[in-house]
């Protein structure tokens, strides 16, 4: 048997609360009344209603000022607002400080169940949103743990195992036997990079993170991360041609978290590149933000793919003979730069390429020197 919905009516007219309790408590409601605004929000906290009908026009604690104040202490709480000074200004003043409708007096019972049939439904759809998010979080968290412990923990046993043992039988195999377990070494260590890519995805914490930031030089990370992708670059033949606008702001955040999202933008950038080509990388100030863009003429992502390339295991179509990956790259990046309070993008056109670009909030502080001239690698 489903509970009956909680309904609570703040009116300071007692015709109303008993009108609204014969017309409502006749269903599947409970309905609590009270007169004032201050015993309203008292009982708000007590009964946790699933809709909540207000009187903006009361003496005492006004109704916008209870509304505010609901709004402040339960975000999610469905309110509809009943007045009998319904002019267009009081509704849209209510609906601007949150409120799901409005109801003007004098109103009908039928009137009355309509609205409240369009509140608790709407109630219902933000609890099993609510529901759904926190499924999903501990989905997460355990999804994490089954990770840590369950596949990488004996993964990393046989991967040592699996040296050893080629280290004492490295006299007796043939190079046929050699060869196997060559890929075999391979193919476990992509896996193993698989996994700690899934636990980088599920392990940002975004309080964590915070907790390591300083005032970081743009130009270091752009500096850094272009050193690590080098060798890539230089096995297919890619330029990567770098830029740091002088002066630039410095920027407050984990330095090694934000080169670790240029590498993921670079390495993809050269991954998807075909050889003899150059991927362009640039910062300069944006007030009150520093741009960064990673820029390249490789296959490009199709139009329809590009909603998906920020999500978990997300990737384009179209893959150049040889290209591997799972997807996540971006995903962490994207979770990265928001924590930072930034934003990425992409725009792209397949045959033609991509430019990603990183929007961060520049520091107010003095601007720092660019001590990184344009470079090619």
């Amino acid at each position: 048997m489903q509970p009956k919905s909680k309904i609570l009516v703040i009116d300071d007219e007692e015709v109303v609360l008993d009108s609204c309790t014969q017309v409502l408590a006749v269903g599947d409601c409970q309905v609590t009344t009270t007169n004032n605004g201050a015993h309203g929000l008292k009982l708000v906290g007590e009964i946790q209603p699933d809709l909540i009908f207000l009187d903006l026009k009361m003496p005492g604690l006004s109704g916008f000022e209870v509304l505010g104040r609901i709004r402040e202490q339960f975000p999610l709480m469905v309110v509809i607002v009943i007045t009998g000074y319904a002019t267009v200004s009081s509704a849209t003043e209510a609906m601007k400080k949150g409120a799901f409708d409005f109801l003007p007096k004098p109103f009908t019972p039928e009137e009355l169940r309509l609205i409240t049939q369009r509140g608790l439904e709407h109630s219902r759809l933000v609890q099993q949103a609510v529901a759904l998010q926190r499924e999903k979080e501990i989905l997460r968290e355990n999804f994490a743990a089954i990770v840590s412990h369950e596949l990488k923990a004996p993964l990393g046993a046989i991967q040592q195992n699996l040296y050893a043992l080629t280290e004492e039988l490295a006299g007796q195999l043939s190079d046929d036997q050699k060869d196997r377990l060559t890929r075999l070494k391979t193919r476990l260590d992509d896996l193993l990079k698989l996994v700690h890519s899934w636990l980088r995805v599920f392990s940002v914490d975004i309080n964590k993170l915070k907790e390591t930031f300083q005032p970081v030089a743009v130009a270091d990370v752009v500096a850094k991360a272009v050193d690590t992708v080098q060798p890539h670059a230089l096995r297919k033949a890619i330029e990567i041609a770098s830029s740091v606008a002088d002066p630039l702001p410095r920027v407050n955040g984990d330095e090694g978290s934000l080169i670790e999202v240029l590498v993921n933008l670079l390495g993809n950038a050269v991954k998807y590149s075909f050889p003899n080509n150059t991927v362009r990388v640039h910062a300069e100030a944006q007030s009150p933000q520093v741009r960064i863009s990673v820029t390249d003429t490789g296959v490009g992502v199709a139009k329809e793919d590009l909603p998906h390339l920020f999500q978990d295991f997300g990737r384009g179509q179209a893959q150049p003979a040889g290209v591997a990956g799972c997807g996540l790259g971006l995903a962490i990046s994207r979770r990265i730069v928001e924590v930072h309070g930034g934003a990425v993008a992409v725009e792209s056109e397949p045959g033609r390429g991509s430019t990603f670009t990183i929007l961060l909030p520049a520091m107010p502080s003095a601007p720092e020197a660019n001590t990184t001239p344009e470079r090619k690698v």
